[in-house]
């Protein structure tokens, strides 16, 4: 194994371990909504749209698509099974038409990632072929996921307030944007390089707008605090979708 190489696995074990943690981030919203029995207000299409994102890219990373993505099917995988979990629970402590809802929703990704592996594997019958036109599904996917804070971004300018854009969840993305762009990089991956190079931009953008109003957030609070007034709080899944990990997350 040559040092790029050595540096690559590297760099995706990175990615793996930085992506497993924003997976896992939002386990305490669920110990409420399990110890409350009900899902409340919470949406669930965060975690829809993650779970068809880790599929499309553990479908990119097997060896009959895209050979040499072992790390890209570990961190996908495991976040399917995440995600999944996380969407049995809204089936099970969701009101009947939102449990509706939410069914029909998973079966729509399960058939399309069906119907996509199976086109995939049987009209396209090379390697080359099978990369492109997964990974251009994947990579639009990821973008769309990267793009989701853009409202919240809106919304922090617009109330110069980053109350609603959780700290610890911008720096995971930047940390996930780093990783996964470096590891496209030693190995160009075209897939994998740009969005999450776009992801990079984004996260630090954002960084930018909570160091701006970091100030100005925590004047807001104080001074709410003294006059007693209360503020419904929107859950983070109502104001954001977590950027897909693997992007690849």
């Amino acid at each position: 194994m040559n040092p790029a190489d050595i540096a690559r696995m590297v760099v995706g074990i990175l990615g793996n371990m930085i992506s497993g943690f924003m997976f896992l981030s939002p386990l305490p919203t669920f110990f409420n909504i399990w110890r409350k029995g009900s899902v409340e207000q919470y949406s669930a299409m965060p975690y829809l749209a993650t779970l068809v994102n880790c599929m499309v890219w553990t479908l990119y990373g097997l060896p009959m698509v895209h050979p040499n993505s072992l790390l890209v099917v570990t961190i996908n995988g495991s976040g399917c099974v995440v995600e999944l979990i996380y969407v049995i629970m809204f089936l099970i402590y969701s009101e009947r038409t939102k449990r509706l809802k939410v069914f029909l929703l998973l079966l729509v990704e399960i058939f399309f990632i069906s119907a996509l592996t199976v086109l995939s594997l049987t009209l396209l019958h090379t390697v080359k072929k099978r990369s492109a036109v997964v990974g251009t599904i994947c990579a639009l996917f990821n973008l769309m996921m990267y793009a989701s804070p853009l409202t919240v971004m809106k919304m922090v300018i617009t109330t110069k307030s980053v109350e609603y854009m959780p700290f610890f969840v911008s720096m995971g993305t930047f940390g996930n944007g780093i990783a996964w762009t470096t590891y496209a990089l030693i190995r160009f991956d075209p897939f994998i390089a740009i969005p999450n190079g776009i992801g990079l931009l984004l996260s630090v953008a954002q960084l930018i707008l909570y160091a701006t109003y970091y100030k100005s957030t925590k004047r807001q609070i104080a001074e709410r605090k003294l006059t007693g007034k209360g503020q419904v709080e929107p859950t983070l899944s109502e104001v954001v979708l977590l950027p897909n990990p693997t992007i690849p997350k």
